[in-house]
């Protein structure tokens, strides 16, 4: 492992061995544990694997600035290193966008792609250069209770206080060097130009409330983009596969096991 090439990602391998493999990855400020909800059912179906990006969770904190193409290249390696030629991917956020990327730059590796309230452009870069300055002053808890208030809905989230408590704790654990760093990827991240080449059979789905990808434009653009793309709308905000589980694991295993 150098500075300049992949890093070894922190990953949990569950299910049999024996059936079609879905890798599954986070948003900006996670770790793997966000997707504890489809865990137990995706098990039943998949051999699954959950990575945390680098900079995130036990993944190492290699020198910013990230590029969306270097968390693609640490995937490559860990696929690689568990001889692992074709895996379905689903990513939510910041993990939907390593898998367009993965899907326009790497087809050969994906058989599907379940793309997540995600992105391929962000209009208004200025949000990831203000996030970039308040990392950089100070750090990653002071800004976790702002950024969790637009991953649930208001009222789900008065509903569920353990569960917003414990995504709040995910991102002020995050390593300020890290996610400064994929902050960075994300405010240069453009990759409309790319989705046209994604071939693999596409599921996009989006949140109907969510303030951080909301489906116009965000969604929209993907599914338009991407030949035969689908387009599912939940009724919940950016951690919509947290928020409507059931749902959105259902939509998730019916896109992977095709």
């Amino acid at each position: 492992m150098t500075e300049d090439g992949p890093v070894r990602l922190h990953h949990t391998d569950e299910g049999p061995r024996d059936a079609p493999v879905l890798v599954l990855s986070g948003s900006l400020g996670s770790t793997l544990e966000m997707w504890r909800p489809q865990v137990a059912l995706l098990t039943e179906r998949f051999r699954v694997i959950r990575v945390d990006h680098r900079g995130h969770g036990g993944s190492p904190v290699p020198p910013g600035p990230y590029r969306v193409a270097d968390l693609a290249g640490d995937v490559i390696a860990l696929l690689d290193d568990l001889g692992l030629e074709q895996v379905a991917w689903c990513g939510l956020s910041l993990g939907g966008m390593v898998g367009m990327y993965l899907g326009s730059e790497a087809p050969e590796r994906i058989t599907s792609l379940t793309l997540c309230c995600t992105s391929s452009h962000f209009p208004d870069s200025s949000v990831w250069a203000e996030r970039i300055k308040a990392v950089a002053d100070g750090g990653t808890a002071p800004i976790a209770p702002t950024v969790v208030s637009r991953w649930f809905t208001p009222d789900w989230a008065a509903e569920h206080p353990d569960v917003v408590a414990e995504a709040a704790a995910m991102v002020a654990g995050t390593s300020d060097e890290g996610y400064l760093a994929s902050c960075q990827a994300l405010e240069v991240w453009d990759h409309r130009d790319r989705l046209p080449a994604i071939s693999a059979p596409t599921l996009v789905i989006a949140g109907s409330a969510d303030l951080s990808t909301p489906v116009e434009p965000h969604a929209r653009t993907i599914a338009d983009a991407i030949p035969g793309a689908r387009l599912e709308v939940l009724e919940g905000a950016h951690l919509a596969t947290i928020e409507r589980a059931d749902e959105a694991t259902a939509l998730i295993a019916e896109h992977a096991g095709r």
